[in-house]
């Protein structure tokens, strides 16, 4: 590539479309005006004004959670980078590849104390997968090629570029790099053979073996590899929370959502399982419950692209490092290479489970006198299937959501998980449906999560974003509640939240539509009217106020101590 003499702003812009962006999330500021200006002159890419810095990275966010690509924001210093920092960690925790450039003041004010500044690298640090300060003009082509190659491979993440405005108004020569070469940072895709070899051989001697798959799976587009290693030996398999839609909803082998709110079968097949082989799962505490019970009669596999992750929380018997969909096309070789695998040795571990899944499947009690979440969630699955990308808040709602939606291909479950951030639910369907724009985007939402971000409404109204927010409305922080419930003898301290705005007028307000449901048959109509409106709406949901997630293991208790009822 021929070099050019550029600004550091039109460098930047230069980069964006060499890297193939097609939409990026943000908001301006004194230290970016130079890059907007360069953005104005553009059009090689969309621009989304969002109405907060937290929405621009959300939005980014679910962008890159929908379509597997790199999400970008653009956002000021000072204020503007700490707005956003909920955001990076957000995607920090749950791995998701982001790139993050917010402006600072000029090089020769840094430490200065100056109008807008703060410390933008030092605050990151512990929220990124890597950070930059531009200091001159020379590295900035290779700074940009680098943050998008750290943050797309590997264990995938947010990396930030801090880009001072006078280096934005500086030239230079921009000679764009073909590759990235890091002498310390070279991710290992390939699993080892004879490691596989030994988990394969533990695999066809084990009487009780269980995959337990993460949010690995979807990051490593691993989905199709795992339903075949299902098929092919029949093991049972349950999910993380960020794993929903890996394994159809209906498939016989899947058991469910495994951890704090999982499935009875699942949890129980955890706790009693002999071999468990991990699949770009990070054994989080949601998940283990207890650690020194935590699969307690099991050898452990761990297949990770992260080395960092490995017998970082539960002791393994064989760790694996690699891209777990080179891993699992290699353990199917070796189990082919082997002679095939005899299913009929966990014939009772499958009978077991399927009593587990029979005696104690997700149930709730229904109601004619006032509408059940659990319901809506079912009735939205009914209508939708395999139509919509399913959005999140989190609390309550995002439990019921992940229990009772068919999930039926990976990406259609977007959900903060390791963070859990309320106010990621609008911002992030935003980004979402701009990924995918195909498909129809629900938000299902609480009424105490849809209120930290709900400015964004209206950039959905401005650029004509027709997600569908559903407000599961219990007048109450309700999963705080619940615990309240449970563990603080139903002393509800400063989760009621009955004074509430009218979220009809406010949606109204904002240029969408709303509507306010207490009945069933309002809700089919509801929805349906806003399937075809195609417009931003909002569909406020009247629900039982007391009603409970479960099944609910307490914190810190072993995974077979459920509360059911």
């Amino acid at each position: 590539m021929p070099t050019k003499r550029l600004n550091g702003s039109e460098m930047l812009i230069e980069a964006l479309r060499l890297e193939g962006i097609k939409v990026i999330f943000g908001y301006p500021g004194g230290a970016v005006l130079n890059v907007y200006d360069e953005i104005f002159k553009q059009n090689y890419f969309r621009h989304i004004l969002t109405r907060h810095e937290q929405g621009a990275v959300h939005a980014a966010d679910g962008y890159a959670r929908a379509s597997g690509e790199v999400g970008v924001a653009i956002i000021t210093s000072g204020p503007g980078f700490t707005n956003a920092v909920t955001g990076i960690a957000t995607a920090y925790t749950d791995s998701i590849p982001l790139v993050i450039i917010s402006g600072q003041v000029p090089i020769s004010q840094i430490g200065t104390d100056a109008f807008q500044e703060i410390d933008a690298v030092g605050i990151s640090r512990p929220c990124t997968k890597h950070n930059f300060l531009v200091k001159n003009i020379q590295e900035l082509p290779r700074i940009l090629k680098e943050a998008f190659y750290i943050a797309k491979s590997g264990r995938p993440g947010p990396v930030l570029v801090d880009l001072p405005k006078d280096i934005s108004a500086t030239y230079g020569e921009f000679d764009y790099p073909q590759e990235v070469s890091l002498r310390t940072y070279k991710p290992t895709t390939k699993g080892n053979s004879r490691q596989i070899k030994k988990v394969v051989e533990a695999l066809k001697i084990a009487k009780k073996p269980l995959f337990y798959i993460g949010g690995g799976a979807i990051i490593s587009n691993a989905s199709n590899i795992i339903q075949q290693l299902i098929e092919k030996t029949q093991i049972p398999a349950l999910e993380t929370l960020m794993a929903r839609g890996i394994i159809p909803d209906n498939h016989p082998c899947l058991l469910g959502m495994v951890g704090m709110h999982g499935t009875y079968a699942a949890n129980m097949a955890m706790y009693e399982c002999d071999l468990l082989i991990s699949l770009g799962a990070r054994f989080d505490d949601r998940v283990t419950g207890k650690v020194s019970e935590f699969a307690k009669y099991a050898k452990i596999v761990h297949i990770d692209i992260d080395p960092s992750s490995i017998g970082k929380i539960i002791d393994v018997n064989f760790p694996i490092v690699g891209d777990l969909k080179n891993v699992c096309k290699d353990i199917l070789h070796f189990i082919e290479e082997s002679g095939g695998y005899d299913k009929n040795i966990i014939k009772e571990w499958r009978d077991l489970l399927t009593k587990y899944k029979t005696t104690h499947p997700l149930k709730y009690n229904d109601s004619s006198e006032i509408l059940k979440p659990q319901w809506v969630i079912s009735k939205i699955g009914e209508i939708l299937k395999d139509k919509a990308l399913v959005v999140t808040d989190v609390g309550q709602h995002q439990m019921w959501a992940a229990q009772f939606y068919p999930f039926n291909f990976p990406r259609q479950f977007i959900t903060s998980g390791g963070l859990g951030t309320m106010g990621f639910g609008l911002p992030a369907g935003m980004g979402a449906k701009l990924a995918k724009e195909n498909k129809i985007v629900i938000n299902i939402t609480g009424d105490g999560s849809i209120l930290m971000n709900i400015q964004e409404l209206m950039t959905c109204v401005e650029q004509k974003i027709p997600v569908i927010n559903v407000i599961l409305n219990n007048n109450y922080l309700g999963m705080v509640r619940q615990w309240q419930s449970f563990f603080y003898e139903n002393r509800f301290s400063h989760t009621d939240l009955s004074l509430q705005p009218d979220f009809v007028k406010l949606t109204e307000a904002f240029g969408g539509k709303g509507y306010r449901i207490e009945t069933k048959e309002e809700f089919e109509e509801a929805l349906k009217d806003a399937i075809h409106s195609n417009i931003p709406c909002m569909l406020d949901v009247v629900i039982d106020r007391m009603e409970h997630v479960l099944p609910m293991v307490p914190g810190g208790a072993p995974l077979n101590k459920m509360i059911l009822e």
